[in-house]
């Protein structure tokens, strides 16, 4: 055999080792009431591209919930976060009211760093999903409590007032500190931290203000949360929510909605050029839901307009869009249930 096929025979053995290696960590981005005319409308705002361009595996999910054929956010993240499908505004269990653990929880057990960043209060339904278990979505306060409950290693986003102005008087910020958290109320503290051990990040008393207010938090967040959680040597899970796509389309508001995404396109420029640079993590990006029952029958692609038409006030029940790119990519394409990322990613990662 000559040497040059040996060479080749050997590199493709190593490509193909590589290619199955499992990912070390996973990005999970969530783009709360995000269908595919939003991503369209982000596009064509963005000059008719996106970083999404680059996630060549692609699927679609159903988001029906147990009691529904529209899902609302709580059971829309719950069958996220744990691969259980339950009714409408139940959290982190199943339609029996039993507890369900989510992926946070089985990874944080295996020693992974875990985190969630939104652009919300933390204890809104998405990400509450991931961390909480109640059988209403607006028990914000209990919520707020089931996060001393967990071992989250890092949060960042709003809703201060659920954990120290509470009508129980508890102040859930000093057991936080207790807890050894390290409890933190402005992104430039949280920036300025060297490692991951236990941050709590409440950094608007309730909700933060809609992008155009906000600046650059939510994609300045989510890369610090990435730093801060890559310290961990088995690898991380990060759960990072676009939280106000879906209020931008239930006001039925075109130019909110716009700026919404063109921030959602910085926070998922931010993760896949960390993907690229680690060369480990797997990213994930869809949504819990369509909201706005959106469309655009005319535009202009060079002026980078589009004519947006919304439908209703509420959510649709159409499939929603996942994009994938990394390690495992390929494991997310085709029509699957909202319920099967959990074991999928678990499976992936060898821990199942």
């Amino acid at each position: 055999m000559k040497r040059s096929t040996s060479i080749l025979i050997f590199l493709g053995f190593t490509l193909l080792i590589f290619a199955v290696k499992p990912p070390k960590n996973v990005i999970f981005i969530i783009g709360d009431g995000m269908g595919l005319p939003q991503i369209q409308a982000g596009m064509i705002a963005n000059g008719n591209k996106s970083v999404l361009d680059k996630c060549k595996n692609v699927g679609l999910i159903r988001t029906y919930s147990a009691d529904n054929y529209t899902t609302d956010s709580g059971a829309g993240g719950t069958a996220l976060a744990t691969g259980v499908k339950t009714k409408n505004g139940m959290i982190g269990m199943g339609p029996d009211s039993i507890a369900v653990p989510s992926i946070m929880k089985v990874l944080d057990e295996k020693g992974l760093a875990t985190g969630l960043v939104v652009s919300c209060a933390v204890t809104h339904a998405t990400q509450a999903s991931y961390v909480a278990h109640q059988v209403n979505r607006n028990m914000y306060e209990e919520i707020a409590a089931d996060y001393l409950k967990s071992d989250i290693d890092l949060f960042i986003g709003g809703g201060r007032k659920y954990f120290e102005n509470r009508t129980d008087n508890r102040n859930l910020v000093r057991e936080l500190k207790d807890k050894k958290y390290r409890t933190l109320f402005s992104l430039d503290e949280v920036k300025k931290l060297k490692s991951s051990n236990k941050v709590a990040a409440l950094l608007y008393e309730d909700h933060p203000p809609k992008a155009a207010e906000r600046k650059n938090y939510l994609p300045e967040a989510s890369a610090t949360a990435m730093n801060l959680l890559g310290k961990n040597n088995k690898g991380f899970f990060l759960m990072i929510e676009a939280s106000q796509i879906d209020w931008a389309c239930h006001a039925n508001d075109s130019a909110y909605l716009i700026d919404e995404m063109l921030d959602f396109e910085k926070v998922a420029t931010e993760v896949i050029n960390f993907a690229d640079k680690t060369g480990n993590t797997l990213v994930i990006i869809t949504a819990d839901h369509e909201t706005g029952g959106l469309s655009m029958p005319t535009g202009n692609i060079q002026k980078g307009i589009s004519n947006l038409k919304f439908s209703t006030k509420g959510h649709s029940g159409l499939p929603v869009p996942v994009f994938a790119y990394g390690p495992g990519a390929e494991n997310f394409t085709g029509i699957f249930e909202n319920t099967e990322f959990k074991n999928r990613i678990l499976q992936l990662m060898k821990l199942k």
